[in-house]
């Protein structure tokens, strides 16, 4: 054991999650109680959630530690270091209010925010520190900095496409994700996506605007997630491409995104902070 493990393990990061009876919500559990630089704090769930009052531990098919599920928001909050969020979009304006009004940091995994919800956790960023994640693997992040640097580099010429496939229960469309790599394209080439994305395409849509960044969405089964950036020139086409084959990943990657931000003065972060790219 090296003498920094030794250190995380004496004093582990206190953390609490909003949405802890999802299935991702078990899975962070599943991965912080497994984490010896962590602690789990406390989790939170909606008013009549059927969890209500299960022990955390067990919600993962681990053995009890006598910490409940509660519908008491603040209550995680003010018990913990640092709060993980990945409950539904609905409630995001509620959990930044409480963390900025308890100065817990906040890892943010939550997708398919309004604009107006969007402009909210830049707004609280200005005081407690967020990490606002729409992907949290090491294998996603790595491939919207390629995606960036291809974009960069390939004559405007090429033509840029995101295709998404996720599990038939997600609910926001295109995946946080897509978007994240599309905004990774358009960084490339200077542009804004919100100028040059293209989400569908449907009857006589006329020839492809030059500079388009187009998106297509798929849902079915129990896909974790892949996501492929198509650059289509003349006569050649890259493609990028990543695939989950296990949600615990996500796990992995917020939890570690979690540990890292106690200390961390107030701010906005991503994952490329988090992991140093």
């Amino acid at each position: 054991m090296t003498a920094e493990t030794t250190t995380a393990a004496a004093n582990p990061v206190k953390l609490g999650l909003m949405g802890s009876g999802g299935r991702m919500g078990r899975m962070l559990i599943e991965t912080i109680l497994s984490q010896p630089g962590a602690v789990l704090a406390g989790g939170a769930e909606r008013s009549g959630a059927d969890v209500l009052g299960q022990d955390l531990a067990s919600l993962a098919n681990r053995p009890a530690i006598g910490i409940t599920a509660t519908d008491d928001r603040r209550s995680v909050f003010e018990a913990s270091d640092v709060v993980i969020d990945f409950s539904h979009y609905t409630a995001t304006d509620e959990t930044l209010a409480l963390a900025v009004e308890t100065g817990t940091p906040l890892f943010l995994g939550t997708t398919g925010l309004t604009e107006a919800t969007q402009a909210a956790v830049r707004a609280a960023s200005e005081k407690v520190a967020i990490v606002w994640a729409a992907n949290t693997s090491l294998g996603v992040n790595l491939l919207a900095l390629l995606v960036e640097q291809a974009a960069k580099a390939l004559d405007p010429s090429f033509d840029i496409e995101v295709v998404e496939i996720h599990h038939n229960k997600k609910v926001d469309a295109p995946s946080g994700t897509a978007l994240m790599l599309g905004e990774a394209a358009a960084r490339g080439r200077e542009q804004n996506l919100a100028d040059v994305a293209c989400y569908a395409r449907d009857g006589h849509v006329g020839a492809r605007p030059d500079g388009e960044i187009g998106f297509a969405t798929l849902r079915g089964g129990d896909v974790a997630g892949e996501h492929t950036v198509m650059l289509v020139g003349q006569q050649e086409r890259i493609e990028l491409t990543h695939r989950a084959t296990s949600r615990s990943i996500f796990a992995a990657g917020a939890v570690k995104g979690a540990v890292w931000l106690p200390g961390q003065p107030a701010g906005l972060y991503s994952m490329r902070n988090v992991l140093g790219l």
